[in-house]
């Protein structure tokens, strides 16, 4: 069965469950079953919520963390793992305050995070999530970020929200810079290239995508070259595959 929305959609097939949401605040994949991720370096805030299990992370070189939930920084590269159903949600690096590492959740700051979001229930969320309470909550936790240049508060939008595919020139013009200025004040700002954030929210429209139709449709229209680059995309920046986010068709 597939339930869709604009930026909603929810697939199951025998014994999986797989919902995805995103908004402004947040974007959202949970699974209903534990899962594995490979070494991956990811331009946004990752939050693991196990429902039942814990998660673990390993950074090379490390000993693995395990706690309840975490909460894992922009360009950590690192292996993650829930042990149970899960929710993890990606927030853009701009919109929490910093932190130099790994910060581990108790499990009574998972419940709170997963009661705002309307998925505390063993069956975890639906195609209602409140991304928007979640946010919130999680700000409570992290703490609040700083404000943004007026100028990269733009550029950030205009290439991950409103057109991906804009020219760089086009939106430096648009704030009064030139684009080598305003790709050195967004990586002061933010911390992360520019060119990676655009692939990151071509990612993020590629996943909203599939289950539209096949990968290689998905790719095309979130403007990327073919589905080799958004599988290349996908390892790099969230260590799985497209085609392991939907359950296969042979299940």
């Amino acid at each position: 069965m597939m339930i869709r929305s604009p930026r909603t959609w929810v697939l199951e097939q025998n014994d999986r469950r797989i919902v995805f949401a995103a908004g402004t605040e947040a974007t959202m994949f949970a699974e209903s079953r534990p899962f594995r991720v490979s070494e991956h370096r990811m331009p946004a805030w990752k939050v693991v919520l196990p429902i039942g299990g814990h998660a673990e992370l390993l950074q090379p070189g490390q000993r693995m963390v395990a706690a309840p939930g975490l909460i894992v920084p922009p360009q950590l590269s690192h292996v993650c793992a829930a042990t149970s159903p899960y929710v993890a949600l990606f927030i853009d690096s701009w919109l929490l305050a910093s932190c130099p590492g790994p910060v581990r959740l108790e499990a009574g700051q998972v419940r709170r995070l997963l009661a705002a979001l309307d998925a505390a229930g063993s069956e975890g969320p639906g195609t209602h999530v409140d991304l928007v309470a979640g946010y919130t909550e999680l700000r409570a936790v992290a703490g609040d970020p700083a404000p943004l240049d007026p100028r990269v508060a733009h550029a950030v939008h205009a290439c991950m929200l409103c057109d991906p595919g804009m020219p760089l020139a086009s939106i430096a013009d648009e704030v009064g810079l030139s684009a080598p200025r305003l790709r050195a004040l967004v990586r002061q700002d933010v911390g992360i290239a520019l060119a990676h954030l655009r692939r990151w929210g071509r990612l993020r429209t590629a996943i909203a995508g599939l289950p539209d139709g096949a990968a290689a449709l998905a790719a095309a229209a979130a403007g990327f070259a073919d589905q080799a680059h958004l599988a290349r995309t996908a390892r790099d920046f969230i260590g799985r595959t497209p085609a392991s986010l939907r359950p296969s068709r042979s299940a």
